[in-house]
């Protein structure tokens, strides 16, 4: 990898030039892998295919990567040129699925500019197809591509051996892996001074007031306002002494702010940033609440001789191409459909079994997964019916019948349908749990005495009783469930405060309002750089 200077130097050596990069196979397979021979429409949100076409005669196609590098003389070429040419390529490529990867190239290639083509992009692309091909967009496209995977540490090596001229790489996403960016931040302009802020934290930020409380699910505005109360009730408790009120609060209003937090690419939780009012003064304050997800996969105990697995987890938006889950916290509601996931070492093939148990201890799904020798991660979603009752669930994994581990995850209670507050007959249609607790048409309740797994009347009960709750009765519940699973680990307040030992959060750490110079950008600078 070369520096911003040593790119503006090749540039300007080459100023006649346009950079693209070539498939470099068989042209008939490109085509028909690209789907140039059929005809799509994007509408709604949606690509669609709408069936076959013709390749236009007398054209050499071509096409690649569509990150490219193009000459001022090609662009105005591209752009106002009403020669044949153009003008049919814009109409065919007008109803191609992916058209930047070949409008550019086959334009160039067929034009007066074909020799002014270098067959090199100057980036590296981190492909890995056996992970980026896995049809991950079906439901946006009618068909099936690949993406590349996002650069690692154990990648670097890569950056240090190009044998061609690069400047550029792809894809790094610091919500995956921050560590690389900031590997090659300094192998290409040096390290930080000792002491800089911030080198390992990353905020990300999801929510913020002008994107509107309609942008929120009614999932998520319900757990952002359940850590808020669960932040106050956390400053009271440790920063509240007897006799007044200078550290007491109410909560006003939704959420202003919300940020995921992520320290040494370890996720940390949320920070909520919401107003209040102080008890003790009556004054409007802004906070930021810090919640910590708790630990939730367990290891039997005693442990079995199983050892392959290694971690299991359940959320949703799980992202195969990454191996991870794109709901960061997992905040579940009564309609999401979880996925079960779990991360293996390397060993003998063996079957496992997962069994899934809803909070009063009805086993709503129980399946068999055979985990090959080389798998590193499974994963599957089972077609429960919906309502989920809310509550903790767990998930077991046993081998031959002996528990391995568990783990649990929330299903979260609404407080919000629609972003008002939920009404009593929408609470008892969504927490009841599914239509005579049948998640699936099998029932697995013969189970039950096997996994030492017993339904208490009196629980099934206070369920019912929690599915009727609205208004404060149901925030209770819900904050109880929430406490469980989660930490209100610190709060810290954004500007005047009476509270006299509240931190402020832009000398706090863990804070988005604290200092992250690696993420600072300024006015561009004389040289043409940010910073």
């Amino acid at each position: 990898m070369l520096t911003n200077d040593q790119l503006v130097a090749f540039l300007s050596r080459y100023r006649d030039m346009n950079f693209l990069k070539s498939h470099g196979r068989d042209n008939a397979r490109f085509i028909r892998k690209q789907g140039l021979d059929r005809l799509f429409l994007e509408c709604d949100a949606h690509m669609w295919r709408l069936g076959d076409r013709r390749i236009p005669e007398g054209i050499a196609v071509d096409g690649g990567s569509d990150w490219f590098l193009l000459n001022r003389k090609f662009v105005e070429y591209v752009a106002f040129s009403t020669d044949d040419l153009v003008t049919k390529m814009k109409q065919f490529y007008s109803y191609t699925l992916l058209p930047a990867e070949s409008f550019f190239h086959t334009v160039l290639e067929n034009s007066p500019h074909c020799d002014t083509m270098v067959d090199n992009n100057l980036r590296i692309t981190n492909w890995n197809r056996k992970l980026g091909c896995k049809c991950q967009y079906k439901h946006i496209v009618d068909w099936c591509g690949c993406s590349p995977n996002d650069f690692k540490p154990q990648d670097f090596h890569r950056f240090q051996q190009t044998a061609r001229p690069t400047f550029f790489a792809r894809k790094f996403e610091a919500i995956v892996n921050q560590e690389i960016i900031g590997q090659l931040d300094s192998y290409l302009y040096g390290n930080y001074p000792a002491g800089t802020p911030g080198l390992r934290s990353y905020w990300e930020n999801v929510y913020d007031e002008p994107d509107g409380i309609h942008s929120l699910s009614d999932v998520a505005l319900t757990l952002y306002h359940s850590f808020i109360r669960l932040g106050l009730r956390r400053a009271e408790s440790s920063l509240h002494t007897d006799g007044e009120n200078s550290c007491r609060y109410y909560p006003m209003g939704h959420p202003a702010s919300v940020h995921l937090y992520f320290l040494a690419d370890r996720f940390q939780g949320f920070l909520i940033k919401h107003h209040v009012t102080n008890l003790a003064v009556s004054k409007l304050e802004t906070l930021e609440t810090w919640m910590m997800p708790k630990k939730v996969f367990k290891i039997a105990s005693p442990p079995s001789d199983f050892g392959r697995l290694q971690f299991s987890e359940v959320g949703t938006d799980w992202d195969a191409k990454e191996r991870l889950f794109r709901n960061f916290g997992g905040l579940l509601g009564p309609m999401d459909e979880p996925v079960g996931m779990q991360k293996w070492g390397k060993g003998p093939n063996v079957t496992v079994t997962v069994i899934w148990v809803d909070p009063v201890n009805v086993i709503a799904a129980t399946y068999d997964i055979l985990i090959e020798s080389t798998a590193e991660f499974t994963h599957y979603k089972p077609p429960l019916n919906l309502p989920l009752r809310p509550g903790v669930w767990t998930v077991k994994i046993l081998h031959h019948w002996v528990p391995v581990a568990e783990t649990k995850f929330l299903v979260a209670p609404l407080t919000f349908s629609n972003k008002q507050p939920i009404k009593p007959e929408e609470a008892l249609k969504l927490h009841n749990g599914p239509p005579r607790s049948a998640y699936m048409e099998q029932s697995f309740q013969s189970l039950n005495p096997v996994l030492s797994l017993p339904i208490n009347p009196a629980q099934v009960e206070q369920a019912r009783k929690n599915a009727a709750s609205t208004g404060t009765a149901l925030e209770a519940w819900l904050d109880s469930l929430v406490g469980g699973t989660w930490t209100a680990m610190d709060i810290c307040a954004t500007g005047p405060t009476a509270c006299p030992v509240m931190q402020t959060c832009s000398q706090t750490a863990w804070s988005s309002f604290s200092p992250d110079p690696k993420s600072e950008l300024g006015a561009v600078k004389p040289d043409g750089r940010l910073r």
